[in-house]
């Protein structure tokens, strides 16, 4: 299926937080909500993940991701759970119409995002060392940046989406940069920037023309962490907000 209507399909299934009105220049929810659903569930974002506009541009090489909230971003972080099962992941998302075979992964093998994740119960970033401390390991909770590939499961919800898991006893092609999670995730070190009301992740492309013919979308997310690496690992469990409000992937880059 193609990408943007298999996010159509899933958003209406279970990710339709609202129907925001889309810009040409940019994803930008206007929050004039239809339905009693939606209309309750965009009064209860918390500024922090309230969208007000998505977009990506490019500066030569470097794809630039930004994201605008109506509050302070990056402000709230998940509750420490204590333990790695159960645990909540908070999340800024760009879903992209390039394919992950671009980001090191397989052809065709799901919806390629770039995500901005905060989680203080693990961390996935094993090669660097966020806060210098001389501990690799205790970084989770710092807003940091990943590729993820994403895709359906029924064991998420209906319609709902994961981090594609990788089968045991498989290896598919993988980024260099590959945290060892059985999931399809990249841990590449492009650092984010939180600035007052915004996002912005800059990260370079041998060819940019990828990007600068990509469609987009801005969504902000909580994941749920499954006990089971494969029950799915890593669930699409709350959706905050979806800029364009359907993941139709109506941005373009560089508009």
């Amino acid at each position: 299926m193609h990408p943007r209507l298999f996010l159509a399909t899933a958003a209406a299934l279970a990710l339709g937080a609202c129907a925001d009105i889309v810009s040409s220049a940019e994803v930008a929810p206007s929050h004039a909500h239809t339905g009693g659903i939606a209309a309750a569930r965009s009064q209860s974002v918390l500024a922090p993940f309230d969208i007000v506009h998505a977009k990506i541009s490019t500066d030569g090489n470097v794809a630039v991701f930004h994201m605008a909230v109506s509050g302070r971003a990056g402000e709230t972080t998940p509750t420490p759970a204590g333990q790695f099962a159960g645990s909540e992941v908070f999340s800024y998302v760009w879903p992209t119409t390039i394919d992950p075979y671009e980001a090191g992964f397989e052809r065709g093998a799901g919806i390629l995002a770039l995500a901005v994740t905060s989680h203080p119960d693990f961390d996935d970033t094993p090669l660097f060392d966020e806060t210098r401390d001389g501990d690799r390991a205790n970084d989770g909770g710092l807003w940091h940046m990943h590729w993820v590939v994403l895709g359906p499961d029924p064991a998420c919800g209906e319609g709902a989406l994961k981090v594609i898991d990788i089968p045991e006893g498989q290896r598919p092609r993988l980024p260099a940069t590959w945290p060892g999670a059985p999931i399809l995730l990249d841990s590449p070190g492009w650092q984010p920037l939180l600035d007052r009301d915004t996002v912005e992740v800059r990260v370079p492309f041998a060819n940019i023309a990828l990007v600068e013919q990509a469609g987009f979308d801005g969504v902000t997310a909580g994941l749920r962490v499954n006990a089971s690496a494969h029950a799915p690992l890593l669930c699409v469990a709350n959706v905050f907000d979806v800029a364009s409000g359907d993941l139709s992937l109506p941005g373009r880059t560089n508009q």
